[in-house]
């Protein structure tokens, strides 16, 4: 027996161990044998039962001569990435083999590998996670599994479908344990997992199975684990809770449903009385919590995860909640809770460890004195209620590895004991969106953990502080630091990744210190007083994504070292008094470029040609300089703007607790003639604004061709020549503003098929003719068309040739008769039309929102009310027809 795992050896593996031909176990697994070729001789080894080399990243082709170990009964080659897996044919010599795992392996090129595994009759665990397996089933072998012994099987995180469930046909006697997390099963075939009754754990998370929990779970009496998340489930939960009533409901431990599309009350969990985890989080589930589980809460004692985060529960949690003695996990974040929580609530849990009640409206009142029973390490309370104090009874938690107690209305200092808590291990700390007050301490050595910290939208005032070395990510934006800028080149260490000191009262020159935070991926200065020139030392940020310095006096011109930034997907260098032509090489090097905001500086020159080489561009405001010359005709190169956006186009949300570094990108944009601030939908957007310049010629054609344009704002500039022609080709523009140019002739027909369009400015042009008639320009106030002296039609007052009103002869008295009857037919019918459908659509809506019986009674009040209201019609409109005719003749 050689047993070496885990000791950092590294080098060859020698061929030295030839000399133990006795060797029956030899396990070299987690050493440091990366980059070094798999040892074929080990095939020579003919004694060995037991080999581990997993772990290991070793490279080159793997040995057919392991076929030789014919007594093998154990092989671990995990987490070897490098070695080339073409065939496993070879494993079909190993007949006595009973564990074999190959998890973290290209096996690709392995097609073989369901033949081989039947050829394996004493295999009992198999691991094959993670192998970027596809499912190809031999139409001879779709229902034949000669391993009858197979107990443990892992096919996670590979390419398998539906069809892999006929292969495991023949191990449904024998499989304990089966996980196919993350492949690609879809449809409703969980029943065929409920015929295997000798499960214990059945993982199927991260697939695309529909439909509900079939009755043939209930009959599962082994099954101690069942986990169906991130699927694509339906339906009512309360019903395939029902599904699973019978033998499971005794061994059933933990029960995993999160993000799926479950709606429907909060079933009663009682009957499940050896539950342990129970996660229904990311559902659509409503109502607040069924009277049996708040009067029958002992019934689940041993429930050590209760989690119910974001759906849309309401109403109180009852304090018989304190009664589970053993929860170690309490997650109800993101409902509609509401009421307050005392003392009561949590007064028998003394094993709690995570408590997340975030983002309902519950009020927390306690004692000031009130000592917790438990030690959280994860508190997230974030949009509760705690204020005006700072919580005092946070003093004896000293094992807080993350605290969330932002937005909950806090108008205090920080107390001094707060930063002295001994013993913690505090990693991420939001202190965000209240009105803390005070100056901060130094925090370089408190708190010697941390790597995030949010202490944006407060009221902290004083010089930056400093923070660990380790530090990740710091939003400190929208406070009042000030104090030398000097601070910065300090405030943490080289693992910085993220920092946000927007909105501060920060002023001088920014100092050109910033080279040791060669890590920094996001950095937000905007809003502060900086001056002087852009230090050259960004440029050594080569790992920059964000850089926004919006808003301050920068001056000079941009430095040439921004070039080197070539990451860069977010600039924003509005507002500033940034001077020179725009340089070329930002589309040169700035290839990443998504959003690019340079208005209200000083720029001048024309807008290079360079710029269309941008294609990832999704909003480019140039607005409010002095640049010249004409609009490229090359904007088409603007491929994002051809394509749709997604919301993850772009990192957006505000610092994560649970990932640090994860940063807002805020933008203000111009949108229907007014300035907003963007954050979750930025990357939705696709705006060109070129406003207030002084650009000439005409507005290129090419530019109709950005069909997922929602914003073009070409006002202010010296524009000559005709509105595209196909400007109606840009079917998603809802906001568009050509005002104050020199542009001339009719207003494109295209333009009445902007359905989207909802704002408008064409005035102070010279535009002639009549305005598109359709459903579209005519709702547009006059002003977007004022100036425009030689414009006709709706909604200008100016009448275009021929739309004047032919003089209608007066009517004799038998017209005016006649009239008068049609007129009154029509009014009956067009009433009787109107009474119909409120009648019909009311009456049906409401009656399926409500019970069953009651359904019943409006639908027999419905048919009656219908034939009632079809003859008076009926009646009153032959009566009226009579008269018309009589009077007509």
């Amino acid at each position: 027996m050689l047993d070496l795992h885990g000791l950092a050896v590294g080098g060859n593996i020698t061929d030295s161990l030839l000399e133990l031909q006795h060797l029956n176990y030899l396990d070299l697994s987690d050493n440091s044998f990366y980059g070094n070729p798999f040892p074929s001789f080990v095939g020579s080894l003919r004694k060995l039962r037991y080999l581990s080399l997993s772990n290991n990243g070793l490279i080159g082709r793997l040995s057919y001569q392991l076929g030789n170990l014919s007594s093998l009964q154990s092989l671990d080659l995990s987490y070897n990435f490098d070695v080339s897996f073409e065939s496993l044919d070879w494993l079909s010599r190993l007949s006595f083999l009973e564990h074999l795992h190959l998890t973290g392996n290209h096996l690709t090129q392995a097609s073989d590998w369901m033949q081989v595994v039947n050829k394996l009759p004493r295999l009992k665990d198999l691991q094959l996670s993670d192998c970027s397996l596809l499912s190809i089933v031999p139409p001879a072998l779709s229902f034949v599994n000669s391993s009858r012994s197979l107990a443990i099987l892992d096919l996670s995180f590979n390419h398998l479908s539906s069809s892999i469930v006929p292969w495991l046909s023949n191990s449904s006697d024998s499989l304990v344990d089966l996980d196919l997390s993350a492949n690609q099963l879809q449809g409703s075939i969980l029943d065929a997992f409920g015929k295997m009754t000798s499960l214990t754990n059945l993982h199927l998370a991260d697939n695309q199975l529909e439909g509900g929990i079939p009755r043939s779970f209930g009959g599962m009496c082994s099954l101690r684990e069942l986990d169906l998340s991130s699927n694509n489930l339906s339906g009512p939960l309360p019903r395939s809770i029902r599904n699973m009533h019978g033998c499971v409901e005794n061994s059933l431990k933990s029960l995993q449903l999160r993000d799926n599309q479950l709606h429907g009350s909060l079933p009663d969990f009682t009957r499940f009385s050896s539950v342990t985890e129970l996660d229904l989080s990311h559902n659509k589930l409503n109502g607040s919590l069924p009277k049996r589980f708040r009067q029958h809460v002992t019934m689940l004692s041993s429930l050590r995860e209760f989690l119910i985060y974001n759906n849309r529960l309401d109403g109180n949690v009852s304090e018989s909640i304190g009664s589970l003695s053993q929860l170690e996990k309490l997650n109800v974040g993101r409902n509609s809770l509401q009421g307050v929580m005392s003392e009561a609530h949590f007064s028998n849990l003394s094993k709690l460890q995570e408590l997340d009640l975030s983002h309902n409206s519950l009020v927390l009142k306690f004692t000031y004195n009130w000592a917790p029973p438990f030690l959280l390490n994860y508190l997230y309370l974030s949009s509760c209620n705690l204020g005006p104090h700072f919580p005092q009874w946070l003093r004896n938690q000293n094992n807080l590895w993350v605290l969330d107690i932002s937005g909950t209305g806090i108008s205090d200092t920080i107390p001094n004991w707060f930063w002295d808590l001994s013993n913690s291990s505090l990693t991420l700390l939001n202190f965000s969106h209240k009105n803390m007050r005070g100056m901060l301490p130094e925090l370089s050595s408190k708190y010697a953990e941390i790597v995030g910290v949010d202490l944006s939208s407060n009221q902290f005032e004083g010089p930056l502080p400093t923070f660990p070395l380790q530090t990740i990510a710091l939003d400190l934006s929208n406070n009042m630091f000030s104090g030398p800028t000097s601070a910065i080149c300090k405030i943490a260490g080289p693992e910085l990744i993220s920092l946000d000191l927007s909105e501060n009262l920060l002023s001088g020159n920014l100092p050109n210190c910033l080279i040791p935070f060669d890590g920094l991926a996001f950095l937000d200065l905007a809003h502060n007083n900086f001056s002087g020139r852009i230090p050259r030392s960004l440029g050594s940020l080569l790992m920059l994504r964000t850089l926004n310095l919006r808003n301050n006096s920068f001056s000079g011109r941009l430095p040439l070292s921004l070039k080197k930034c070539t990451d860069l997907m977010f600039l924003d260098l509005s507002i500033n008094k940034l001077h020179g032509k725009i340089p070329a090489w930002m589309g040169e090097s700035l290839l990443s470029l998504k959003f690019l905001f340079l208005q209200s500086n000083e720029s001048r020159g024309s807008i290079p040609s360079h710029f269309c080489r941008l294609r990832h561009m999704k909003i480019l405001n140039l607005s409010l300089n002095n640049i010249s010359g004409i609009i490229p005709k090359c904007l088409n190169n603007y491929t994002a703007m051809i394509q749709k956006g997604e919301l993850t186009d772009i990192n957006s949300g505000k610092l994560g607790l649970g990932q640090p570094g994860q940063h807002v990108n805020k933008a203000w944009v111009k949108w229907k003639g007014r300035q907003y601030e963007y954050v979750r939908s930025l990357g939705l957007f696709r705006i060109i604004d070129f406003a207030g310049n002084k650009l000439t010629g005409e507005i290129p054609e090419e530019i109709t061709s950005l069909l997922q344009l929602v914003a073009l704002n070409l006002s202010g500039n010296n524009l000559t020549g005709g509105i595209p022609l196909k400007i109606g080709q840009l079917k998603q523009l809802e906001s568009l503003d050509l005002s104050g140019n020199q542009l001339s002739g009719v207003i494109p027909s295209s333009t009445a098929s902007l359905s989207f369009l909802s704002y408008l400015n064409l005035s102070y042009n010279n535009l002639s003719g009549k305005i598109p008639s359709g459903t579209q320009l005519q709702t547009f106030n006059a002003s977007a068309f004022a100036g425009n002296l030689a414009l006709c039609g709706l909604p200008v007052t100016h009448k275009c040739p021929g739309d004047e009103a032919t003089p209608r002869p007066l009517a004799n008295d038998d017209n005016q008769g006649n009239e008068t009857v049609v007129d009154e037919f029509r009014r009956w019918f067009y009433t009787a039309l109107g009474i119909g459908f409120g009648v019909f659509f009311w009456g049906v809506s409401g009656a399926l929102l409500l019970k069953r019986s009651w359904r019943h009674a409006y639908f027999r009040f419905l048919d009656e009310a219908w034939d009632w209201i079809y003859v008076k019609i009926a009646v009153q409109k032959a009566r009226l027809q009579h008269i018309y005719q009589r009077l007509l003749s």
